[in-house]
């Protein structure tokens, strides 16, 4: 078997079983099936929710409605207790932890990235098992990841994962809601993420994480770009990592894209959010999704919000399907001049030019799959 960089989200109902408090026995069955894997040569990431059900259960709070400020409160109180156990479990096995905490602004800037990137290798190479959360103590709406299933992602594209496990209180995605559909059959296997399949996604059934089966669709669609292979799995069923990375069918397997996006471009999908959005023509569609072209002004029909020069759009075809992300050559108010115009037309419009080209190929991420179905530009 080949050695794997393996990223493992767990769900805060994995962690608690569906209760108050931290269910340590099924925690130290998760930890020696990653130290059993880590034995074999294997790399081995925890995304961890938890922090509030630990601050919950230390200070007796049970299912109490919380502010924010106060869930704030359980995550410092928390996340400290949350590493401390897991130091302690991984340490019966001889293996160190490390904690990383991130928020979306360390993966929104370029710089921090790879900052955060380096360090989460750095990790890896010293045989240390990471163990990352979002910094829930101090971020608030507009620093928030959302939800640790696309943190988790987003960690397998910093750690170059080769899998990537979300370990939840599901089998797997049904073919309709299991909880209100006793016939619902579980997918073995997705290739294409659409619109039909994300409608069959519901909520979490614990009610005490924050992300259900749509976010871990929405984290499956950007690791498996990546070329990540993705499973959501039952987090309690019986030795479920390691059936998983040993080939077994155990939930809802998405096999990675054959050609994976670059390290850049996986910045691009998955990094900062959109600044601004244009639409373009049916024309100009076809040259970036089937020819893998730049974006001209000539094709763009309507630019809405107000960016910068660099920010990162989504684009939009006349049907307002979001079909790529890019970074602008050009602010909104420049844009909103050269739509409809020939490239040869920028300089004498403006007055200057940052080339021909609204979104370059290079900074231009292919969202909507091509008609080979495994193709991203």
């Amino acid at each position: 078997m080949s050695k794997e960089t393996i990223v493992v989200k767990l769900g805060t109902s994995v962690l608690t079983g569906g209760k108050t408090r931290l269910d340590r026995a099924h925690m130290i069955e998760l930890v020696r099936q990653c130290a059993h894997l880590h034995q074999q040569g294997h790399r081995v990431v925890l995304v961890s929710s938890g922090a509030i059900a630990a601050g919950r259960e230390l200070l007796k709070l049970g299912h109490a409605k919380l502010s924010i400020s106060e869930k704030q409160m359980l995550a410092a109180v928390g996340q400290s207790r949350l590493i401390r156990v897991w130091e302690n479990l991984f340490d019966l096995y001889e293996l160190k932890v490390g904690q990383l905490l991130l928020t979306r602004a360390d993966l929104e800037d370029r710089e921090r990235y790879l900052n955060a990137r380096d360090a989460l290798q750095a990790v890896l190479e010293h045989g240390i098992i990471p163990i990352i959360n979002e910094n829930d103590a101090v971020a608030t709406n507009e620093i928030k990841v959302g939800d640790n299933d696309n943190l988790s992602a987003r960690v397998a594209m910093l750690a170059d994962a080769d899998q990537l496990l979300l370990l939840t209180d599901q089998r797997g995605l049904f073919t309709a809601d299991p909880r209100k559909h006793p016939d619902a059959q579980l997918i073995k296997e997705v290739k294409v993420i659409d619109d039909t399949l994300r409608q069959l996604a519901g909520d979490s059934v614990s009610g005490l994480g924050t992300g259900g089966m749509y976010t871990k669709l929405q984290a499956a669609d950007i690791a498996r770009r990546a070329g990540i292979n993705v499973t959501i799995a039952a987090g309690r069923a019986e030795l479920v990592i390691e059936r998983v990375i040993n080939g077994e069918e155990v939930g809802t397997r998405f096999p990675g894209l054959v050609n994976p996006l670059e390290h850049r471009k996986q910045w691009i999908l998955a990094g900062p959010p959109a600044q601004g959005k244009i639409t373009i023509d049916e024309g100009a569609c076809r040259a970036v999704l089937e020819r893998g072209s730049s974006l001209l002004p000539k094709g763009i029909k309507e630019v809405s919000g107000d960016f910068p020069r660099g920010a990162v759009l989504n684009i939009y075809n006349p049907e307002q399907q979001l079909i790529a992300r890019g970074l602008s050559r050009y602010k909104a108010e420049d844009l909103r001049v050269l739509q409809g115009h020939h490239s040869e037309q920028i300089e004498s419009l403006l007055g200057y030019q940052y080339g021909d080209v609204a979104v370059h190929r290079d900074d231009l991420v292919v969202t909507q799959l091509a008609n080979d179905g495994d193709i991203f530009k």
